[in-house]
């Protein structure tokens, strides 16, 4: 089964090499990520639970999208990319750019972190561009291109306020606003304008492709809200959390929930339906489906009443863990569990094809360990999720190590797809080059 439509070609993206060494340095950040996370956990640090955060979404999940995107756009859309240089150099800036941003934040050094995020949104801001311009080529748009758009127009939003938010933060500038505010507005653009837009407009393509199943005129209905609805939501929201405005944000928050909801249906019906076995991909997106719905379910009693409370800004205590673990983290794993085979097997064997006895993509991992990684994140998911509506004793630190177990697993199983089947290390160093 192929990860590409039929007629389009991996030769218009950049080498198999450069989207790897992105998932590699987001590898890399997602285990520092879990290491601050753990740490804030044992020494009760808001600062560094914060910083924890940032090096999961702006570290390993924005490298994983620059990655993805970069390699996918030109296949989906049948145009060349528009430069390799830039694809190489927004690695750089962002991989340079992170470290330094958590590291203000961690220690208190509001400069430091305003060095890093400038550093940090040059690369965003080249990645924005450089896929701006490759889009611009493949007009008509279709749902996941202009998905794809819209991410592009939230990157640059998303983290300008967040220059703005740490200027602000370092006494370089007066703040315009509440910093909460601000804050708030921040948070909103960059989880629900760049994270999640770029997962739904993914999942109408990857759900369809690997179910080997079509939408029905239901769904294309629920599509049609989603695609229209949760881009207008999602600055509604934003702006009625930024300026105060309870009605704007109500508005905003319920074309969100909905949205979310019409995409959890979406993906919910597409792997009921499906005429493939089950994958490591299939599993976890089915769980997604779930944590999704779950996650409107949580969130829409508490938003709908007070959409600015910036205590919920990524929904109430419990649905602000599902959110970030159980759909976002759980659609880049079951991704990658695709993505990163597929494009080792692309670069090894493609070519001896139909000569050679060649494996399988799902061969290239060891289905095993992928079984138990699931059972011990999605165990570990549950219990943080579950960890502030209960009193008992170490849910929350069971909870972790769980999931810790489960992404050292998940790590350990894609890096062996490298390590045995891989390009070798001069050749993934030279992906860095730019040309």
């Amino acid at each position: 089964m192929s990860a590409i439509p039929g007629g389009l070609s991996t030769e218009r993206g950049p080498p198999m090499t450069v989207p790897l060494v992105h998932f590699l340095v987001g590898f890399a950040f997602l285990a520092g990520a879990l290491v601050l996370a753990g740490y804030a956990g044992l020494a009760d640090a808001p600062a560094v639970a914060t910083a924890a955060l940032h090096l999961l979404l702006a570290g390993w999940v924005g490298v994983t999208i620059l990655g993805a995107m970069t390699q996918f756009v030109p296949v989906w859309s049948g145009v060349d990319l528009h430069s390799r240089r830039l694809s190489v150099g927004q690695l750089w800036l962002v991989a340079a750019g992170v470290p330094l941003l958590v590291a203000g934040m961690a220690t208190g050094r509001p400069r430091l972190l305003v060095v890093g995020g400038v550093v940090a949104i040059a690369g965003f801001w080249l990645f924005a561009y450089n896929l701006a311009r490759t889009l611009a080529a493949a007009r008509p748009l279709d749902v996941t291109e202009f998905h794809f758009a819209w991410t592009l127009g939230f990157v640059v939003l998303a983290t300008g306020v967040g220059l703005a938010l740490a200027a602000t933060y370092a006494g370089l500038v007066a703040p315009p606003v509440d910093p909460s505010a601000l804050r708030a507005a921040h948070v909103t653009l960059a989880v629900f304008g760049v994270v999640l837009t770029t997962v739904f407009g993914a999942l109408y393509q990857l759900a369809t492709m690997f179910t080997q199943t079509d939408l029905g005129a239901f769904e294309r209905r629920l599509q049609t809200v989603e695609t229209y609805g949760y881009p207008v939501g999602v600055l509604a929201l934003a702006g009625g959390r930024l300026f105060g405005a309870t009605w704007l944000g109500r508005a905003g928050a319920l074309l969100v929930l909905v949205a979310a909801a019409c995409v959890a249906v979406v993906l919910a019906r597409r792997l009921l339906e499906t005429r493939v076995g089950l994958t490591p991909m299939l599993r976890r997106y089915g769980l997604v489906a779930v944590a999704l719905a779950g996650w409107v379910a949580l969130t829409a009693p508490a938003w709908l009443v007070a959409p600015t409370d910036p205590t919920t800004v990524l929904g109430p205590a419990g649905a602000d863990r599902l959110l970030p673990l159980g759909v976002v983290g759980l659609v880049v794993v079951g991704s990658l569990y695709h993505v990163v085979p597929f494009v080792v097997w692309v670069g090894r064997y493609s070519d001896r094809l139909g000569r050679d006895p060649v494996p399988m993509v799902d061969d290239l991992y060891e289905a095993r360990v992928a079984r138990v990684d699931l059972v011990a994140t999605t165990a570990g998911i549950g219990l943080l999720v579950a960890a502030p509506a209960t009193t008992v004793p170490g849910a929350a630190a069971a909870g972790f190590g769980l999931l810790g177990l489960g992404v050292l697993l998940v790590v350990a199983n894609l890096l062996s797809v490298l390590a045995r089947h891989g390009p070798s290390a001069p050749s993934l160093l030279s992906a860095l080059r730019p040309v």
